[in-house]
């Protein structure tokens, strides 16, 4: 059976985002944030290829490791709010090219993309989401893209089989904090590898079962 994982960037002191987008300092600043953040994966060759930004790029361990989390996956599953940011910064040809599943309370019609991706959205909860990307993985693994509190649903119901974290080395302080609120002491995990690159330290985890 296809795998569930989760591949995401980490500050050093556990949060996904800044504290807010929309706080009294405003969006630049809680840009600037994000970007430290995700600073690493913006100069690999295989990002920039799907988000469309031209040629050049890295293709070091870290673009592979990108890479390999691209080619694992059929179907990914993601928050409203997720969503709302990319729908709004995604080139037209989103560069997922496969199927994406919308966890939303609003109903709508799927959206068809060109280069393969289709987002389809969800009313009736996680594990819908997760049996119906299985049906449309064609046998490749389902990525759990975000937001934290999707994640953390995920974890929190034992549907989540592996996962990747890419530690930058960075405070926010506060934030979107991947583990908040959540007790994993009854799953044993298991680390499967760790890989040290000159702006991130990945570590690769299985849960089990």
């Amino acid at each position: 059976m296809s795998k569930v994982f989760f591949s995401i960037t980490l500050s050093l002191d556990g949060y996904m985002a800044p504290e807010s987008r929309y706080d009294d300092v405003g969006d630049n600043r809680w840009f600037g944030q994000w970007m430290k953040l995700q600073s690493y994966v913006f100069e690999q060759k295989v990002f920039r290829q799907r988000l469309k930004f031209g040629e050049g790029g890295l293709t070091g361990e870290d673009n592979t490791i990108l890479e390999q989390a691209f080619d694992r996956t059929g179907a990914t599953i993601m928050g409203k709010r997720m969503f709302d940011g990319g729908e709004r910064g995604w080139p037209e040809e989103a560069p997922f090219h496969h199927p994406v599943f919308v966890l939303t309370r609003t109903k709508r019609e799927p959206w068809v993309r060109p280069g393969g991706t289709t987002f389809f959205f969800i009313n009736d909860g996680i594990e819908s989401a997760l049996k119906k990307a299985r049906e449309s993985a064609g046998g490749k693994d389902i990525r759990i893209g975000g937001g934290a509190k999707v994640i953390r649903a995920f974890l929190q119901a034992g549907l989540v089989d592996e996962f990747h974290l890419a530690i930058a080395p960075v405070f926010f302080g506060a934030g979107e904090s991947l583990f908040h609120g959540l007790d994993l002491s009854h799953r044993e995990l298991e680390l499967q590898r760790a890989v040290a690159s000159p702006k991130v330290t990945h570590h690769f985890y299985a849960l089990k079962k």
